[in-house]
């Protein structure tokens, strides 16, 4: 190992920092892995219009970073072999000893310059995974072969959770043996701080007194299926027409869903607020944080909500049912709007079980998911492979 004037250095790759999860814990993880040890450079690129904004946390905590504006989200041959060509070049400058990608663009990209600039060790987290939901069939098989290929140019995979694990190993990316699974953290103290239903979030949307209040958190996407959102809200009002849903974030689908809320009838009781700040104080002005995604990852906006002790609902896809279970939130199966409906009926048909799940969320979240259990997870595969690759690195 490095004598104590030496640092490990780790070049972090993520393709942007819109807001979400993914952009929350790279910024985590470049802030608070010992400085003393890592030194650690962020390596991104250009968010869309619509998409939000975290490059603010960056300027906050003082990072070091650098900008590849190529680097965005789409898959293009041309731009990305530029990309690749940039990337390989700033690892033969920065000789990082580890790079870690995040998200599917920069981790092909990413990995492949890795291997190329004769990078010791390269790590690559499956924030989700595009397998289903995203693109045709013969684009979805593309994906997978792509990321076969760089699984072999990986010392680990890393997921974020059990069947996220298991839902890459059966798409024969990489075998069970390679995949580490690593689960979100997050500083989750203001959330935590907060006194639920202050009245102040609500007030600011003009939601009436006697109303009931849920919300979506995040893009405006299609594999968020906000659609189905609005057709259950649209459902469940015509039980209990006190029910508005606010949509908190923004994206491509916006003018599409407000078109959608004039047809089905709820346009006074669908509140767009655009990216919001400050979301500690609106989820607990909240009733209940809902995901009515085909396809998920871990959703960061669950685990937050869970924080406040604000109530959850969620289609049963992906990483979710480890986060959710049956007892720390309701689950319903995707694309069924009447389920849907019902889940969000349910809150205050039976406020007991509400409360309880509630109750469960919070313990759970703030014992599992801290910022200090994931940096200890994090610096412990990094020291576990340096120490392995030792000879090839010092």
């Amino acid at each position: 190992m490095p004598s104590s004037s030496d640092k490990i250095r780790v070049m972090r790759i993520i393709a942007r920092l819109n807001v979400g999860g993914p952009a929350r814990h790279v910024v985590l993880l470049n802030s608070s892995l010992d400085n003393s040890h890592y030194q650690n450079l962020l390596v991104t690129g250009i968010e869309g219009v619509s998409e939000g904004s975290m490059k603010d946390l960056v300027e906050t905590h003082k990072l070091e970073i650098e900008i590849i504006p190529e680097l965005g989200r789409e898959i293009a041959l041309k731009n990305d072999l530029f990309v690749l060509w940039k990337l390989y070049h700033l690892m033969r400058r920065y000789r990082p000893h580890i790079v870690h990608t995040h998200t599917a663009k920069a981790g092909l990209v990413g990995r492949i310059a890795a291997k190329l600039a004769g990078v010791p060790i390269i790590l690559h987290t499956f924030h989700g995974h595009v397998f289903h939901g995203y693109f045709s069939p013969l684009k979805t098989k593309l994906f997978i072969i792509l990321e076969k290929f760089c699984a072999i140019l990986s010392d680990r995979i890393i997921t974020i959770s059990d069947r996220l694990k298991e839902e890459i190993a059966a798409y024969g990316v990489a075998p069970l043996d390679k995949i580490e699974i690593v689960p979100l953290g997050f500083d989750l103290s203001l959330f935590a701080a907060q006194k639920r239903h202050s009245g102040h979030f609500r007030t600011s949307i003009g939601i009436p007194s006697e109303g009931k209040l849920i919300a979506a958190v995040g893009r405006l996407v299609p594999i968020k299926n906000i659609p189905l959102l609005l057709e259950a809200t649209a459902i469940a009002r015509q039980s209990d027409p006190t029910i508005y849903l606010a949509l908190i974030g923004d994206g491509e689908l916006r003018s599409h869903l407000e078109t959608q809320t004039r047809e089905l009838g709820i346009a006074e009781a669908v509140i767009f607020t655009g990216w919001q700040q400050y979301l500690p104080q609106i989820y607990a002005d909240l009733d209940a944080v809902i995901i009515s995604s085909d396809n998920e990852g871990t959703p960061a906006s669950l685990i937050e909500a869970m924080a406040t002790g604000c109530p959850v609902i969620a289609t049963q896809v992906g990483g979710v049912p480890d986060l959710v279970s049956q007892d720390r939130g309701r689950m319903v199966s995707p694309r069924d709007s009447q389920a849907l409906a019902q889940g969000i009926l349910d809150l205050w048909q039976n406020p007991d079980k509400t409360h309880s799940l509630a109750v469960n969320a919070r313990e759970y979240v703030l014992k599992t998911y801290t910022s200090q259990r994931l940096i200890g997870d994090i610096a412990q595969l990094y020291e576990k492979l340096l120490k392995v690759k030792n000879s090839k690195i010092f």
